[in-house]
């Protein structure tokens, strides 16, 4: 079982942004960040799950994400999402990043668990540790979904 913790942040709604994510299996542990000129917290909260399970090496894989976003954590387990694609997403979000996820999703047996954002909960505090250090830091990419498709 592969332990996944997710947190996005964004300085601004929109703003620089930026996610962090941890992944823990027996005495396995990774840390995952990158940062973003312009982005949305919504979108870094979808982005480090998908980062998360795109990460995973082998097909198949058990994973538990834990994440604060009510946003990803219901659109997936209350179905939202599979019913926005029957619909082609029409006035949604982060069309781009939706169909990311459905494309890595299926591959891993994935269960959701939501945890409330700064709560003291020490794996999501150094996710959102992670994700704002990179949506401050000095070499930001391009959230080209956002600029290019959201704006």
């Amino acid at each position: 079982m592969i332990e996944i913790y997710t947190d996005g942040s964004s300085r601004g709604n929109p703003g620089p942004g930026g996610y962090g994510v941890i992944l823990r299996s027996g005495s396995h542990y990774k840390e995952l960040s990158a940062g973003f000129r312009l982005t949305t917290n919504n979108r870094m909260e979808l982005l480090s799950v998908i980062v998360a399970l795109e990460t995973l090496k082998k097909p198949g894989s058990e994973a538990v994400i834990f994440s604060d976003s009510k946003y990803v954590v219901d659109s997936i387990t209350k179905g939202w999402v599979f019913g926005w694609v029957k619909k082609d997403f029409k006035d949604k979000k982060n069309k781009d990043l939706w169909i990311r996820f459905l494309q890595i999703y299926p591959k891993h047996r994935v269960k959701f668990q939501w945890v409330k954002g700064h709560n003291d909960h020490p794996e999501n505090e150094r996710c959102d540790e992670l994700a704002v250090q990179a949506a401050l830091g000095g070499s930001l990419g391009i959230d080209t979904g956002y600029e290019e498709l959201e704006k």
